[in-house]
């Protein structure tokens, strides 16, 4: 009785160290300026080319006719359109490569403040494309957007993670998915007819990508470094101590320059040891599954998920999809019968783009930082970067003819995957919120056929930890320095 008594006190002690845990103004800009000229612009190129799309083929078609006395076929045209589309995924996946080795030589903060150069070339393309009469011009502009793109959705998490204190890091963690979907709904108000979705104002849509830009160089040089980068990368035990302090609000910071260094011994697992690790065979599988459909639900933060949990968000944000597609297919194919069913198409797409950030916009990331070991987590998060930017860049490529073959039934195709993979996520998913490395698999231990025990035996002997330390590392996810690191 004693002991229970004992431990309900230290839980207790616990949740109110946790409700002390403030945000300092240090961590608050970094995370609001980090956001908007990364994750923002993700959110924003994402959407931008949808609003100007008949004025963009007609340009299309002026420069080919200026250059080769016809104008394109319809087949090329579709063809031409679908590749500036999907070409900002091939730029993703060419960032997501590329940022290991920038962000262990610049640093997280530097690698930040260099991706804008990539953003102000990519504006410049594509808002002087009409004026040069270069088709060319706006489809190098959206490959190098995309490496921009690539670069923040690896550098920012990894920023933001080693500058928050753990206890926050999951809700520090969605603003990277609030974020996305503020750009998303930006580019799409920016797109109307009356501001500069029409024909002679559309470049501007992208000209705009340099102000958040700008606003990131402005900011960022004033803030410290990632502290973990500083200890780790670079022995500089006094400048970590000093970054700390910034970032956490305290001067006694012994205990997370403790927890950094104890990070050095951390052994890595590949991709390939990872895939033929039966003992996260489903986890695996789901992480797949959940980013694939995250970029094949038809848009391309939830503030409640510590609250409500992974699991009814995502299903019931997939769910909230596939109604809305559903409907939306209605409105599309009778909007002809009546005066207000086009007031209410537009009600649908917003309502898709609220209940994709309910849970689908931010979740999968989180998840994947969940279900494995640290020495797990970067090939973890290398396969679902993979299938993230491929099922982005398939859905680019692929939509303009599905659109054509299909009409107003093409957004079914989004409802199915939504339906199929809240299915999917209905039998397999556990809830993991406040759960540890421990118990989320022990949930998947029956699919994957192998004990508890057996599990830890599949990991290195250098990870066989204290449950606490196992706890800690659990709740690190993305929001460990290490865990995208390595990755995208």
């Amino acid at each position: 009785m004693e002991n229970k008594e004992k431990s309900n006190g230290e839980i207790k002690e616990k949740q109110a160290v946790k409700k002390k845990v403030d945000w300092s103004g240090s961590l608050i800009i970094a995370s609001l300026a980090g956001a908007f000229g990364s994750s923002f612009l993700y959110g924003y190129n994402l959407s931008v080319v949808n609003a100007p799309t008949v004025y963009i083929k007609r340009f299309y078609n002026e420069s080919w006719e200026r250059r080769y006395g016809h104008i394109i076929d319809e087949g090329t045209l579709t063809l031409l359109w679908s590749v500036t589309v999907s070409i900002f995924s091939i730029g993703g996946l060419v960032g997501a490569i590329i940022t290991t080795p920038i962000v262990k030589f610049f640093g997280r903060k530097h690698t930040l403040l260099i991706n804008n150069v990539f953003a102000i070339v990519a504006a410049l393309l594509m808002a002087l494309c009409q004026l040069a009469g270069s088709f060319e011009m706006l489809l190098l502009g959206r490959i190098v957007m995309g490496i921009d793109a690539g670069v923040s959705l690896s550098a920012l998490p990894i920023y933001l993670s080693e500058i928050s204190p753990k206890e926050i890091r999951g809700a520090l963690g969605q603003v990277t998915a609030i974020f996305i979907c503020i750009g998303v709904f930006s580019a799409q108000v920016l797109g109307l007819p009356e501001i500069f979705g029409n024909e002679s104002r559309w470049p501007y849509l992208f000209g705009v990508i340099v102000v958040p830009s700008l606003i990131q160089v402005g900011i960022l040089p004033f803030l410290p470094e990632s502290p973990h980068y500083l200890l780790l990368e670079k022995n500089d035990k006094s400048g970590a101590e000093k970054a700390f302090q910034t970032f956490f609000g305290k001067d006694d910071v012994s205990h997370e320059l403790k927890e950094s260094e104890a990070q050095r011994n951390v052994k890595l697992e590949s991709v390939l040891q990872l895939l033929r690790n039966r003992s996260v065979r489903w986890q695996i599988i789901t992480v797949i599954i959940t980013m694939a459909c995250y970029q094949l639900c038809g848009l391309n933060a939830g503030l409640a998920v510590e609250r409500l949990g992974r699991r009814p968000l995502l299903i019931g944000g997939f769910g909230l999809m596939v109604i809305f597609f559903a409907i939306l297919t209605v409105s599309l194919t009778f909007q002809n019968h009546a005066y207000w069913l086009p007031y209410l198409s537009i009600f649908c797409i917003l309502a898709i783009i609220a209940s994709f950030c309910i849970g689908p916009g931010g979740i999968p990331f989180i998840l994947t930082g969940e279900f494995f070991q640290q020495s797990q987590k970067p090939a973890a998060f290398m396969i679902a970067g993979t299938v993230n930017w491929v099922s982005n860049f398939s859905v680019g490529l692929l939509f303009p003819f599905i659109q054509a073959g299909l009409q107003t039934f093409c957004f079914l195709v989004f409802a199915v995957v939504c339906l199929a993979g809240a299915t999917y996520l209905f039998f397999v998913l556990p809830e993991t919120k406040n759960k540890t490395i421990n118990e989320i698999s022990q949930a998947f231990a029956k699919r994957n056929k192998v004990t508890l025990e057996g599990w830890e035996m599949s990991q290195f002997p250098s990870e066989r930890k204290s449950s606490e330390e196992q706890e800690h590392n659990f709740s690190s996810t993305l929001e460990n320095g290490e865990t995208k690191n390595n990755i995208l």
